[in-house]
């Protein structure tokens, strides 16, 4: 075909679409993304280094593009076409998250790009979860809900024909690929029109307001979108100036010299009117805004002392006093780029500098890259996190949706069952991170 477009592409303008969509719909949004654009200016105007090193790593081109959004679906079929509406803009099932284990009665993985390059043009994520029905104990409700699943379409019917039309072609022109965005837009668009009438609503509302959110409206609507901060911390105490309410804790690890995996804050759900069947006046809570810092991901090695050692913390009542105990839990993971690179805590991807490519011939597969790192021959960049913490997830969920109800919220984790109803196998993200370091690796002659 002719004047094919990209993956790539399709995914730089669909995640300008949903974020010009969200920003109408939630206009916070907006002040958020204003606000973070300031620290980020502030942090890299602070520190030329981080500049340079973001640079030299191809992040800084990403920053400000970067997104994560979250959507919630309710039956098998809306996972399994989601699958391929992603699939159109290059991204994948990355994960598996049980997040019944904390309360709340879905599972989910990750859509996102995966290809070094891809990543660095634009690493639009999708956190999606897949209600989890077998956890909602009054039979009677369990069954209104399957019912009332059964009968949606959150697809348009333009939209499955387009992906019809790509499965054919494998490709989309520029024409096909405008048109499919916008169809898909629709997908994620909030729709004020509730599809039940408030007696309904409040029932499933009260077993979880999870539930009453994923079953009783026309679509899946985007719950939030994230942009990426360069310091939470900062953002977290300039929020009441922009008047925005924060959550009281900061999820995920303590504030670190050389940052890992994610921190997390929000702002409150908003309180969103809405009309039931039958011409009622309501409110809906679900939405919110989310702001996020990544850093290097950890090994397994890494990843299961921070799990250890965020068990160990727990949660406090206030972020001063639970960031201060965080400190304290965590001087036992080193906060040092060389000790979490010789200990095997973290990946790095590997590049030779100038002087290493001269002397490229004296570099054997199987050397230790730190007498080379300290020769000068060889950077070592830390991969950036582009996964999700099922603790922070649902720390935020609850936050915003409470964890209250009579559903039934520790289920048996069940991966076997999301990848049935998503019709692929999850990737996994350690073997992700480490493809991604061996090919560095090889490229020079370490591997």
């Amino acid at each position: 075909m002719a004047n094919n477009i990209t993956a790539d592409d399709i995914r730089e303008k669909f995640s300008q679409a949903m974020s010009a969509m969200y920003q109408q719909e939630v206009p916070q949004y907006g002040t958020l993304l204003e606000l973070v654009a300031d620290v980020n200016l502030a942090v890299l105007e602070n520190s030329p280094d981080l500049q340079q090193q973001l640079e030299n790593a191809d992040e800084l081109a990403r920053l400000n593009v970067e997104r994560h959004g979250a959507i919630r679906v309710g039956k098998a079929e809306e996972l399994a076409t989601l699958r391929r509406v992603f699939a159109v803009m290059g991204m994948v099932p990355v994960g598996y998250y049980d997040l019944s284990q904390a309360g709340v009665p879905v599972h989910s993985t990750a859509f996102r790009p995966i290809e070094d390059a891809a990543l660095a043009r634009n690493p639009f994520r999708i956190f999606t979860s897949l209600l989890r029905l077998e956890l909602i104990d009054d039979e009677a409700l369990r069954k209104t809900a399957a019912a009332i699943l059964a009968e949606r379409d959150i697809f348009t019917p333009r939209c499955r024909a387009l992906l019809d039309i790509y499965d054919q072609q494998g490709a989309f022109t520029e024409a096909q690929a405008d048109e499919f965005v916008t169809q898909a837009l629709e997908t994620f668009r909030w729709h004020s029109h509730a599809t039940v009438d408030a007696q309904t609503y409040q029932a499933f509302h009260n077993q979880h307001r999870l539930i009453a959110d994923v079953v009783c409206f026309r679509g899946c609507h985007i719950n939030h979108l994230t942009p990426r901060t360069l310091d939470i911390d900062r953002v977290q105490a300039l929020m009441p100036e922009y008047g925005i309410a924060p959550k009281a804790i900061i999820e995920g690890p303590p504030r670190r010299n050389f940052p890992i995996l994610l921190r997390q804050t929000s702002f409150k759900a908003l309180e969103e009117p809405i009309i039931f069947a039958g011409v009622h006046h309501g409110t809906h809570t679900a939405r919110f805004g989310e702001i996020e810092q990544r850093g290097v991901a950890l090994t397994p090695k890494g990843r299961a002392l921070y799990d250890e050692l965020l068990n160990e913390a727990g949660s406090g009542q206030d972020n001063f006093s639970h960031q201060q105990h965080l400190q304290e839990i965590f001087s036992r993971l080193p906060d040092s780029e060389t000790l979490m690179r010789c200990q095997d805590l973290a990946y790095f991807r590997y590049r030779l500098t100038p002087v290493g490519e001269m002397h490229r011939q004296a570099i054997k597969p199987g050397d230790d890259p730190q007498p080379l790192i300290e020769r000068g021959w060889l950077v070592a960049q830390p991969i950036i996190y582009e996964d999700f913490l099922p603790v922070s997830a649902a720390g935020i969920f609850q936050s915003n949706l409470g964890s209250e109800g009579g559903a039934r919220s520790h289920g048996h984790s069940s991966r076997t069952a999301f990848e049935e109803a998503l019709g692929a196998p999850v990737a996994d993200e350690f073997e992700l991170y480490q493809q991604a370091s061996d090919r560095s690796k090889k490229r020079c002659g370490l591997l």
